[in-house]
């Protein structure tokens, strides 16, 4: 059986704000749980107009206080930016007020820019290399307290709050494998090696504490309407903001466009195309249909679902049609 479960970017609207978009997420959440969703996952990211979610822990609580079941995490919490301790304290605290129900997943990229990353380092010799060291560190402020050990997180300690590892390249699904660790590849955003991660982590897995064999996830994204012209119309809304990022200019989440070409340049639609090559953009027997062809290509554990389209009740109602498709065709 194949899970379901939602990233949220927690989008702020252009015309919108923070606390519009934070009532959107509450919102999803809600309703997510009733249609069936295993995971409602946050990511951090920084000096990104569009994403209100930086704050990713305290998000996390919120979504967790107003809902009952359904497992709340992060998509992750980029672990450079971080003291393990304090991420272990973080997550004991959220593991304490909601028992069960909390993921951490972990990336080593910084969720910004350089300039931004440099502000958000802990020391000046913080880096992503670091990031094997560091998990394995967070892991054992998660884990029973060994004797004599002297630095404990409180609350955390003794939690075993499951880790995650995300990425988009060899070198987390390798260090997945190698700590018997869930896997989760970012495919929607960066497709170019999911398959290769997949074998990588499947071929070297070992088992561990946490998980006796791999349970690997990977991204989409789901854009569903009445019609493929619907669907491919809402869907603008993150072609525009992915080509504004890549000019250097990030921005709110824009309002849909019928003229994408006049938008974009053919260089640039090539671009974000690629990228975003595995969104499933269309009417429901097209999205089940790419949805189903993704599932058997990758013989993935769980599809971690996202979509940034513009209007709430038009986003609500395409995670709705997800959540059907993978509950009733899937499966």
């Amino acid at each position: 059986m194949t899970a379901y479960s939602i990233l949220d970017l927690c989008p702020i609207l252009r015309g919108g704000d923070a606390s519009q978009a934070l009532r959107h997420s509450l919102d999803l959440a809600r309703q997510a749980e009733q249609w069936g969703y295993t995971r409602f996952w946050l990511a951090e990211h920084h000096n990104m107009p569009g994403v209100a979610s930086s704050a990713t822990s305290v998000l996390i609580g919120h979504i967790a206080a107003g809902t009952q079941r359904i497992r709340v995490g992060s998509g992750g919490v980029m672990l450079p930016n971080h003291a393990p301790l304090v991420i272990a304290e973080q997550f004991g605290t959220l593991d304490a007020l909601h028992p069960g129900r909390i993921d951490l997943g972990l990336g080593r990229a910084p969720g910004t820019d350089m300039e931004t990353a440099r502000a958000l380092r802990r020391d000046l010799n913080s880096n992503a290399m670091q990031f094997p060291q560091d998990v394995a560190e967070l892991q054992q402020y998660l884990g029973d307290p060994q004797p004599g050990q002297r630095v404990k997180a409180v609350p955390g300690s003794g939690s075993k709050v499951p880790l995650w590892l995300l990425g988009s390249s060899l070198f987390s699904a390798r260090l997945a494998a190698e700590m018997g660790l869930p896997f989760a590849f970012a495919s929607h955003f960066a497709p170019e090696a999911l398959l290769d991660a997949l074998a990588v982590y499947r071929h070297h897995f070992q088992p561990s504490a946490q998980l006796q064999k791999p349970h690997a996830m990977a991204g989409v994204g789901v854009f569903a309407a009445d019609s493929d012209e619907q669907a491919n119309y809402l869907f603008s809304s993150v072609q525009q903001q992915f080509t504004n990022l890549r000019r250097g200019n990030p921005g709110p989440l824009p309002p849909p466009r019928e003229d994408m070409d006049e938008f974009w340049s053919p260089m640039e639609a090539h671009g974000v195309r690629q990228a975003l090559q595995y969104s499933m953009v269309g009417s429901r027997d097209t999205v089940s249909r790419r949805l189903r062809e993704f599932r058997d290509m990758t013989q993935v554990d769980e599809l971690m679902i996202t979509s940034g389209i513009f209007d709430h009740e038009a986003r609500l109602r395409s995670f709705e049609t997800a959540a059907d498709i993978c509950r009733n065709e899937l499966n």
